[in-house]
């Protein structure tokens, strides 16, 4: 009876299907809900959204560049004066409070023809920081997803440790209750009573911290996916599916054009190419074409010359071309030109070091990946031997033949091979995660 209680238990935790019985009564939240709510609330993720919304309003204002300004300027003045004129023949002449007021008006257009390419290194330039943007919040959205892939499967595992201490807690039970037995019928001691309450309470007392714990990692989940619902309101099923056909080539092939991180230092190059060319652009002539209707009106309410005008207006349009030739600026285009080669090279730098780091990750994590897989069948089998080794001396305790020493020792190398064979689990999933995270398929 004790052998099929315990074998029961062992198929409940190593199982790929069940839940707390508490949680029929909560809803059960997926790991597909879970990430979709992230993907929708998340703070980080919407704040790399917004961020590549800025680029992307520049890039459909690119060809802004090839276009004119246009400026239209008006303004009215009224003058009042004091004048004083003295004439070629000596004569003199005042007047207070002369009053005149001049209406002007324009219409201007000013239109770039050749700048040294520059306007055409501008428009490529923001489709460069647009990928950019675009990979910034892809990297971010593949971090947050595997940050709710990890603890939501933590969750599940801190919920089969908790089902691995009810074992320990039923065993430490039974082993009370038989050694109250023996005490009473006088082939026990008091000292073995004593030890295996001491061992309930401790079980015990570690169940309360798991389940506090539970709660906990609900609250981070909930926290990354920035979502009302309360940490008591929903549960997580307590399995742990694996993928055991991840090999290292799928991983490593393409990974150029699939990690996010690597493709948004690809366009950081891009990006300060475009830079350069639009500094050279300064070295070449620049070519413009302008041209404006004026309107101009005086009115003089008086005047002292008697050949000045009380009324003058004048308006038409004019039109020309301006080249601007660079003779000297000081050496400044040709520092900032020396600068930008710097920042290609940086940027060159930065990408290859980018790459040699998540290649390095991958080989790492792709060997954890294969050292758990080990671990789990290992431990797989460990808890098979456990469980027959506490039968065993359980039912030899019972009948005399077994110290309370080594029934406690086997219980505590099952409660071992129940910690090892969780972690086991749980770590091949968070390298499992951490693979699919450097390849950047974490999500289609």
């Amino acid at each position: 009876m004790k052998r099929a209680y315990i074998h029961k238990i062992c198929l409940v935790i190593l199982a790929t299907a069940g839940l707390f019985t508490s949680a029929r009564s909560q809803h059960i939240l997926t790991l597909e809900e879970a990430i979709a709510t992230a993907l929708q609330n998340n703070y980080d993720i919407q704040i790399a959204k917004n961020d590549s919304l800025v680029a992307a309003i520049d890039y459909s204002y690119r060809n802004a560049a090839f276009l004119p300004t246009v400026n239209a300027v008006a303004g009215r003045t009224f003058n009042n004066n004091n004048q004083r004129q003295t004439l070629a023949d000596g004569s003199e002449r005042k007047s207070k409070g002369v009053r005149s007021n001049n209406l002007q008006a324009s219409v201007g257009l000013d239109w770039v023809l050749f700048d040294g390419f520059k306007m055409f290194a501008t428009r490529d330039k923001a489709g460069a920081l647009l990928e950019a943007g675009t990979y910034a919040a892809r990297e971010q959205v593949v971090n947050t997803i595997a940050q709710v892939i990890t603890t939501y499967y933590n969750i599940a595992r801190q919920q089969q440790q908790v089902r691995a201490t009810d074992v320990q807690i039923r065993l430490n039970d039974d082993r009370a209750r038989l050694a109250q037995y023996k005490l009473e019928i006088g082939s026990g001691a008091k000292p073995d009573v004593l030890q295996s309450k001491v061992d309930l309470n401790a079980q015990k007392a570690l169940k309360m911290q798991q389940e506090t714990l539970i709660a906990q990692l609900k609250q981070q989940l909930v926290q990354a996916m920035n979502s009302s619902i309360k940490e008591h309101e929903f549960a997580v099923p307590d399995t742990i599916p694996l993928n055991s056909a991840i090999t290292l080539g799928d991983i490593q092939q393409s990974l150029e054009k699939t990690n996010p991180a690597l493709l948004r230092a690809r366009s950081g190059i891009d990006i300060a190419k475009y830079t350069l060319k639009e500094t050279k652009a300064d070295m070449w002539p620049t070519l413009s074409f302008g041209t404006a209707y004026n309107y101009s009106r005086t009115i003089n309410k008086r005047v002292l010359n008697n050949f000045s005008t009380l009324f003058n207006q004048v308006n038409g349009y004019n039109y020309g071309f301006t080249a601007t030739v660079p003779l000297f600026n000081q050496f400044r285009v040709r520092r900032q030109i020396r600068q930008d080669e710097l920042g290609i090279r940086l940027q060159e730098l930065n990408y290859d070091n980018q790459r040699s780091l998540i290649g390095l990750a991958v080989i790492n994590a792709f060997k954890d990946y294969q050292q758990q897989e080990k671990l789990l069948h290992l431990e797989e089998e460990s808890i098979r031997l456990a469980e027959e080794n506490v039968n065993i001396v359980f039912e030899t305790y019972k009948l005399g033949a077994a110290t309370l020493v080594q029934l406690r020792e086997a219980q505590l190398s099952l409660a071992q091979a129940y910690d090892r064979l969780i972690a086991a689990r749980y770590n091949l999933k968070v390298a499992e995660t951490e693979l699919l995270r450097l390849k950047g398929d974490i999500v289609k």
